[in-house]
This record gives C-alpha cells, sequence and structure tokens, in this order.
C-alpha cells in the first residue's frame, strides 16, 4: 500500500507545483493598450484575481481588437470595452455590448480612483445591488484636483469610508474622482503613457459623449 500512497503524494505535489506556476504567470502581469494616438501601459493588480485574470483572458482571445473608447468625459474619464463599437457607425449609441456575463465586485481599500486608475464600468445600482463588474467594460480615469474643503463635504454628504491620508494626499496633488470610491472596482493603474490619456480625453465629442474622430485601440499582454 506505501507506493500507492507514494506516487498519490508525488502527483499531487507536480499538481500544486503546476498550478503555482500557471498562477504565477499571471502576477504583475502588465497590459498595452495600443490607440491611435498612442500606447498606454497598465499593470494589472494581483488583489482583484476575478478581474485581472478576466482581462487577460480576453486579451487573449482578441476580444480588444479594433475597438473604440466610445465614453469620453474631460476631467472625468474614458471608457472603452465595448464589442459594438468595432467599425460602428457614427450616430450609433454604443455602451451596451459586452460578453455576456459579469464579475463579483472586488473592492479593495487601497486601490482608489486616483488619475489613471483603471476600473471596470457596470450597470447601475438599480439593476445591480450587488456592484457587480461589467465582464468587458472599462474606463481609465483623468478625474481632477480637488481641494480639502471639497473632500470634506464629499465626506460628509455621502455614505461612505473616511479618506485616508494617502487619499486626501493623491486626490489633493494628483487628481481622480474621488466620489466613485467603493462603487467601482479598480484593478490596474497606468505606469506609462498619460499624455495619451490625457489627449483622448480632451478630444471633441457627440451627444453620446463619443469622440467626434473615433479613437482605436487593440490590447495586448506585455
Amino acid at each position: 500500500m506505501k507506493r500507492p500512497i507514494i506516487l498519490f503524494v508525488l502527483l499531487f505535489s507536480l499538481s500544486a507545483l503546476l498550478y503555482s506556476q500557471a498562477s504565477d504567470s499571471t502576477l504583475n502581469q502588465h497590459i498595452i493598450i495600443e490607440t491611435s494616438l498612442g500606447d498606454i501601459e497598465i499593470v494589472l493588480y494581483d488583489d482583484t484575481p476575478l478581474h485581472r485574470d478576466n482581462m487577460i483572458k480576453l486579451i487573449q482571445d482578441d476580444f480588444y481588437s479594433g475597438q473604440v473608447f466610445h465614453r469620453v468625459i474631460p476631467n472625468f474619464m474614458i471608457q472603452g470595452g465595448d464589442p459594438y463599437s468595432v467599425d460602428a457607425p457614427r450616430g450609433r449609441r454604443l455602451g451596451t455590448g459586452g460578453p455576456g456575463y459579469r464579475i463579483p465586485a472586488e473592492f479593495r481599500d487601497n486601490h482608489f480612483h486616483k488619475k489613471g486608475a483603471l476600473a471596470a464600468a457596470r450597470m447601475g445600482d438599480a439593476t445591480n445591488p450587488e456592484k457587480e463588474s461589467s465582464g468587458s467594460q472599462f474606463y481609465i480615469v483623468q478625474g481632477q484636483v480637488f481641494n480639502t474643503d471639497q473632500l470634506s463635504v464629499m465626506q460628509s454628504s455621502a455614505n461612505r469610508s473616511p479618506f485616508t491620508p494617502e487619499q486626501i494626499q493623491i486626490y489633493t496633488t494628483i487628481g481622480g474622482t474621488p466620489h466613485l470610491d467603493g462603487d467601482y472596482t479598480v484593478f490596474g493603474e497606468v505606469v506609462s503613457g498619460l499624455e495619451f490619456l490625457e489627449a483622448i480625453a480632451s478630444m471633441k465629442t457627440d451627444t453620446y459623449n463619443r469622440p467626434l474622430e473615433d479613437v482605436v485601440f487593440s490590447i495586448k499582454l506585455k
């Protein structure tokens, strides 16, 4: 009986090792959003694994090939990830497409909506009380700089956790969209190419907030 037991232990150990190696391959994963204006590099957070692994899978499936940033609001964010945006004619309202599933929220106190944050879009609370994320749509925060008085008002008027010293320091220097904290999952951040985020966010848009000149993008793993 000893040999089968030893063999089982060896097989179990090998499986665990292979699983560990496969999991490690996703750690500190960087992605490149190749846009018609320039490339934006983003690191995906390891402590939001559901969102990280989902984006990696979609990238590997070429899901994000040839899409456009369909919703751009200056001093707020740029949004993409709608498969219906590929070759979409002018005048079509976008933002309803996706892979057909949602992702459970992964809120983390250490990840917030600073400038350059990558976050998941989602349906509103009325139809989505669990705040589950869209399976593919995302946004990158441009935001704006706030002063401490503005943050205090925001703090007192919302049912939210107090801003941390780090949040206050960043929101009053780099900027962001603090009112979204705790409502949308932040799962990465820009590490290079912020100038292209700024360029996209400054573009003129139509009544649906779609840039008058399409910004086409594809995403690849680095």
